[in-house]
């Protein structure tokens, strides 16, 4: 079982940074696969970006390509999203999530932080 704990949401204005964690406890990120998912009032959930924690390979969402980077720290078994270039609508309550490499459904949720971007 792995709880996850998301923390570095809030207000920022259009061209502003933010960067969001993803602490994790009860096991490792060692064999998992990290993502971080959005979603924003009246929309579906949509994907962002992964991580996948053994070899560092990393996915984009296409909207946030060159604004956006996900990371890893070992020590912490921590994930980091840096949004940089932030536009409004990047508005969005951001979840961390996590599944096992071979397995194809995130199973792991976290409770989601909420991020602003003012114009």
């Amino acid at each position: 079982q792995v709880q996850l704990v998301e923390s570095g949401g809030g207000l920022v204005q259009a061209g502003g940074s933010l960067r969001l964690s993803c602490a994790a406890s009860g096991r490792t990120f060692s064999t998992y696969t990290v993502a971080w998912f959005r979603q924003a009032p009246g929309k579906e959930r949509e994907f962002v970006a992964s991580i996948t924690w053994s070899n560092g390979n990393t996915y984009y969402a296409d909207s946030v390509k060159a604004r956006f980077t996900v990371s890893r720290d070992y020590a912490k078994n921590t994930v980091y999203l840096q949004m940089n270039s932030l536009k409004p609508e990047d508005t969005a309550v951001y979840y961390c999530a996590a599944r096992l490499n071979y397995e194809s459904r995130y199973s792991y949720w976290g409770q989601g932080t909420q991020v602003t971007v003012s114009s």
